[in-house]
């Protein structure tokens, strides 16, 4: 248990995007019915997390991280999920086969609702209003009415997320994920993509392996892992009253999970000293991650880790880079080696998204594909030369065949962004780009394990 911490301890310190709600009665009436609602996870669950992270840390696992900017009530629907789940599955199979290393899953699914935002108000057309914070917030549309924070959203969002997990665990447990499926998870949209061809050819020899596997007795019967995965979610942590109204004492520890999901994160915009949202995730017994800017410092960077994990436990602490493909280089490696000189156990994960995005001339904001397979590779560079693990990539990104991202090898242009550019927030890699992703830090992990081996021998 932390010293001198509660769930509402963090009211006390610093919180910096956070909505205004005008009715403060209403927000007390829907947290306190949040309050009363079930967990969404368990305390073992996010236990489970926690061990299978210590693993990535210890450079025996890798951790894939991927799903929407921001999940809308719009856009909720099963065959959405699906497909997002199943372009997550086609990725792992990739990465697993290439590295021969497990691979951790974890969507950023069932409650990533609230957004930072840079300005706490927009201006269109001379109209100034409060800022989009989320569905679970306010409304997308501009007017004065639906930019009001209601905290009726949250009770709304509650019930997806729940409504989203129930599926994610069947997909998962159901038979959806198991390995004689590989070939079906294919998108059928996917066809033009030479990656969607080089995974077929994956796929065969995964299904070569498993029929002489089941020559031998060894099937999906007498080995349920060939049949199921362990598949987790994860948000922000950025709406702090849901957030504690979400948090539950474990009965079997005594200590307090939040139940929102397995996995949450702190954002590099509320991760400063003194923070609320780091008060409140330091008391939890969650698996946790933080964004690491090019503004954070290693002394600060040291300072957070001995706030939130003091105990050291492997799996804890994840750290997700964001810099910009032009910046990584410059800026990690002095991260790297303060954590590496102090001995914190870290997972060490590559957002590639957050600091490369860009304008195109017809006004939208995408994010090049070059760009972000640039900041992976400087990812990997600097923990390379550093003798660390690169363990993990967060990536925005849906089964969708979106036009939001431009590049790939289906490539996406400037003049087809407006195609199909259905983001309620920021750009998302579609279906074929995400496997091309996947392909490419196969290769880049590949070539780690290879390194490692040749030092071992």
């Amino acid at each position: 248990m932390a010293a001198n911490w509660a769930p509402d301890s963090w009211t006390d310190a610093d919180a910096r995007q956070l909505p205004d709600y005008p009715d403060a009665a209403a927000l007390d009436a829907a947290t306190e019915t949040l309050r009363n609602y079930p967990p969404l996870v368990f305390a073992g669950e996010a236990r489970n997390l926690t061990e299978s992270l210590g693993e990535v840390a210890a450079g025996r696992a890798f951790l894939l991280q991927g799903g929407d900017c921001a999940e809308s009530f719009a856009e909720f629907h099963p065959n959405n999920i699906r497909d997002t789940f199943r372009v997550i599955l086609q990725m792992a199979v990739v990465l697993t086969f290439a590295s021969k290393l497990p691979v951790v899953k974890l969507g950023r699914m069932a409650g990533q609702f609230a957004k930072p935002r840079s300005t706490p108000t927009e201006v269109i057309d001379g109209v100034e209003l409060p800022s989009y914070r989320g569905d679970n917030v306010n409304d997308i549309g501009f007017s004065a009415e639906s930019r009001i924070p209601d905290p009726q959203r949250m009770i709304r969002a509650y019930s997806q997320s729940a409504a989203t997990l129930n599926l994610l665990r069947a997909f998962a447990q159901g038979g959806y994920a198991n390995l004689h499926q590989v070939h079906r998870w294919t998108h059928d949209f996917m066809g033009r993509s030479p990656w969607s061809k080089k995974y077929a050819e994956t796929a065969d020899r995964i299904g070569e392996a498993l029929e002489f596997m089941k020559a031998c007795g060894i099937d999906p019967e007498t080995v349920p892992q060939l049949a199921q995965t362990h598949f987790y979610t994860s948000h922000e942590a950025l709406l702090l009253p849901f957030e504690q109204a979400m948090a539950r004492q474990d009965s079997l520890t005594g200590d307090w999970y939040d139940t929102s999901a397995h996995f949450l994160w702190i954002g590099d915009r509320t991760r400063f000293e003194g923070s609320a949202h780091v008060e409140f995730l330091r008391g939890i017994g969650n698996p946790i991650g933080v964004k690491c800017g090019p503004s954070l410092e290693p002394d600060a960077l040291l300072r957070m880790l001995d706030t939130l994990n003091p105990a050291r436990v492997p799996g804890r602490m994840t750290l997700i880079t964001r810099y910009g493909y032009d910046k990584i280089e410059g800026h990690l490696p002095k991260l790297v080696r303060a954590v590496t000189r102090e001995g914190h156990p870290v997972v060490w994960s590559c957002d590639p998204m957050h600091g490369n995005v860009v304008k195109a001339a017809n006004g939208y904001k995408t994010r090049p594909f070059d760009r972000i397979l640039a900041e992976v590779r400087g990812f990997f560079a600097v923990h390379r030369a550093e003798g660390t693990h690169a363990g993990g990539i967060h990536a925005e990104m849906t089964g969708q065949n979106v036009t939001e991202c431009t590049g790939g090898a289906v490539d996406v242009t400037e003049q087809s962004l407006a195609d199909r550019y259905h983001t309620h927030c920021d750009p998302r890699l579609n279906a074929s780009q995400s496997l091309e992703l996947a392909f490419l830090l196969a290769e880049m992990l590949n070539a780690e394990m290879a390194e490692r081996r040749k030092v071992a021998a």
